[in-house]
């Protein structure tokens, strides 16, 4: 049976260009030996809470978030062009989940209320901006990787910013998903801490949820190892 393996990489470690190197390296290491190897990762360090700071704030009539959207858009794509700057793609989605982020600040303002699947969304945008990050320095480094939403495979319950997941309808999706990547060589770089419900709503699993999310793809793929 051909040897899978889930590798979870932290805040801390995709952090910065010169953290997400020592990602590649240690991916590098390990993908002759597992031939089905998937990459889970956080936010860049600082990310989630920066994300939820000014959501909040904009909750409170405080209009913070402007200033933290071109913050994020600057830390993001100067790893970027330290690491695959030929990757204009990349930066069209980290914009995109930044006007998105925007767009649910103003929301929140006109409301003057935060809600938990609003929170959500908005959590969720930080590992929707580092997995394509991190794929494409991989791919520039000459590991075929590939960014996926977690959204399209984790399936949740509707219990926002503390979700549980539907192993068996997540098992089908993994599958489904994932294996056609693994035939062609490639290694997922999946969002960590973000699912969705069955109607296609973004939750988050609770902070933390980057391990558990590593280890919800563990038993969905039925994996030989899931590393921390």
């Amino acid at each position: 049976m051909t040897k899978t393996l889930v590798m979870k990489f932290g805040g801390t470690s995709v952090g910065s260009a010169a953290a997400i190197r020592r990602v590649i390296e240690i991916v590098k290491t390990a993908r002759p030996d597992w031939p089905r190897l998937a990459v889970v990762v956080s936010a860049m360090s600082g990310v989630t809470d920066a994300l939820l700071g000014a959501a909040h704030a904009a909750a409170n009539g405080e209009n913070d978030f402007p200033r933290t959207a071109v913050e994020l858009r600057d830390k993001h794509l100067a790893a970027l062009r330290e690491l695959a700057p030929r990757d204009g793609e990349v930066e069209k989605v980290i914009s995109a989940q930044l006007d998105e982020f925007s767009a649910l600040c103003h929301a929140i303002g006109v409301l003057g209320e935060a809600s938990p699947r609003a929170l959500d969304a908005i959590a969720s945008l930080g590992e929707r901006m580092s997995a394509p990050l991190v794929a494409a320095a991989l791919a520039g480094a000459g590991v075929p990787a590939r960014a996926v939403d977690a959204a399209q495979i984790v399936v949740t319950d509707a219990v926002y910013q503390s979700a549980s997941p539907d192993i068996d309808a997540t098992q089908a999706r993994a599958e489904s998903h994932l294996g056609p990547m693994f035939v062609e060589g490639v290694a997922p770089v999946i969002t960590g801490f973000t699912g969705a419900t069955k109607a296609g709503v973004v939750t988050t699993l609770g902070r933390g949820g980057s391990d558990f999310s590593a280890a919800i793809c563990g038993v969905a793929l039925g994996a030989d190892a899931v590393w921390i």
